[in-house]
């Protein structure tokens, strides 16, 4: 991806809040026409980093450039070809679908015959065709989160900031609203996505594990698999609770979770791999003990353990 154009880039990107760094020296380089995706736990700085690469909040440091242009200074240019979708429904609850998307169609200077076409084109677009007369604040999670959508991408955006987008929908919904997601990117959109959804992260393009405001990792989901620098194995074994326990002070033990009826262990390397059958074997819990594929929560164990950036 290097000879891509970028969307992004930013040099020693930080946010302090007083004692407090945020966000600790982020470089990135984002290419145009991907879905990109901020991967960490809440508090971890995405939310931070997104709102800084917006414009909406000034850095303490360091350099941003988004779509060519020098961010804070040109900030309100930018406004103009970027959508923002927040984590929580930012629309106004007391007005119905179609006001709300006239709303923001009058923000973005639209005039009346565009502003008609583009929500004509967003309400066949994310079903929202039987809802256009119901106020927002009585639709559900998903129709929330489709409306939501359609009022990001109705300045037709050259990139799209989606933070935690699908926190408050279901399964289903969550599915729907990723399919739309790959159509954006297919029409040249570029998008950033935070998430702490592993299966969602699983679908971006490349990326960003963060920590403590940090870079830990970064790559596509099958290049960081592929770089774990750790082992995964599957316990399987009819007490895999009782061996959780026995594996939880054994020394290269990263993780363990259960899954189901057996327990998944990652260990920092194959010599740690005997020991943890010894280990149970000598607590009396029989236990077949195999390596496993990675998964994406194995890269994020081990890329946030050591807690060193790449």
């Amino acid at each position: 991806m290097a000879n891509e154009p970028a969307a992004i880039v930013t040099h020693g990107l930080t946010r302090r809040f007083g004692d407090l760094t945020a966000v600790d020296h982020l470089d990135l380089q984002i290419p145009r026409s991907r879905v990109y995706g901020f991967l960490g736990p809440n508090g971890c700085g995405k939310s931070t980093t997104i709102r800084m690469l917006c414009g909406l909040l000034l850095p303490s440091e360091g350099d941003i450039r988004v779509l060519d242009l020098d961010i804070p200074r040109q900030a309100e240019t930018l406004k103009r070809r970027i959508g923002y979708m927040t984590q929580s429904f930012s629309l106004y609850r007391d007005l119905s679908v179609t006001e709300n998307l006239q709303f923001v169609a009058h923000l973005f200077g639209l005039d009346r015959t565009r502003t008609r076409q583009r929500l004509e084109q967003l309400i066949q677009t994310y079903r929202l065709d039987a809802l256009t007369t119901q106020l927002a604040g009585t639709l559900s999670g998903g129709q929330k989160q489709r409306l939501a959508l359609a009022a990001a991408v109705l300045n037709e955006p050259e990139l799209l900031f989606l933070d935690e987008p699908t926190s408050a929908v279901d399964p289903q919904s969550r599915r729907d609203f990723w399919a739309e997601l790959f159509k954006l990117t297919e029409a040249g959109t570029t998008l950033l996505v935070s998430t702490h959804y592993m299966d969602e992260a699983e679908r971006c393009h490349q990326l960003a594990i963060l920590q403590e405001g940090r870079l830990m990792r970064e790559g596509s989901p099958d290049q960081l698999k592929a770089d774990l620098g750790a082992l995964p194995l599957l316990v399987e074994t009819a007490r895999p609770h009782a061996a959780e326990l026995a594996l939880a002070n054994l020394p290269g033990v990263l993780s363990s979770a259960q899954i189901g009826a057996s327990l998944r262990v990652l260990v920092d390397s194959e010599n740690t791999r005997e020991p943890v059958a010894d280990r149970l074997h000598s607590e009396g819990i029989e236990a077949r003990v195999a390596r496993t594929d990675p998964n994406l929560e194995d890269v994020f164990v081990a890329a946030t353990r050591g807690g060193n950036g790449p």
